[in-house]
């Protein structure tokens, strides 16, 4: 991709920052499936299946509630860069 002289966010690069949010999402998704299937396991002691509760507590957590708020904070930036260009002054 061609980069401008300031080196800002064009709105052609959104395409990889959607792409990893993807990517993320389902890592994380594959990662709940995977701990659920841990977790019905037979033979596993007490310490492993509460690990296994609390790293996907902690994961469930973060899907529902950080990753929506990074996607919106990030959107925004990206929104109100492309609306303070539209107003600069061009030299």
């Amino acid at each position: 991709m061609k980069d401008n002289k300031k080196g800002a966010f064009e709105v052609g690069q959104l395409y990889g920052f959607v792409l990893t949010l993807v990517l993320i999402g389902m890592i994380m998704g594959v990662g709940i499936l995977v701990l659920d299937k841990f977790q019905q396991t037979s033979g596993l002691s007490n310490n492993s299946i509460e690990a296994i509760n609390s790293t996907g507590n902690a994961i469930k957590d973060i899907a529902t509630t950080w990753l929506g708020l990074i996607v919106t904070i990030v959107v925004l930036a990206i929104i109100l860069t492309i609306v303070i260009r539209s107003f600069a002054v061009r030299r």
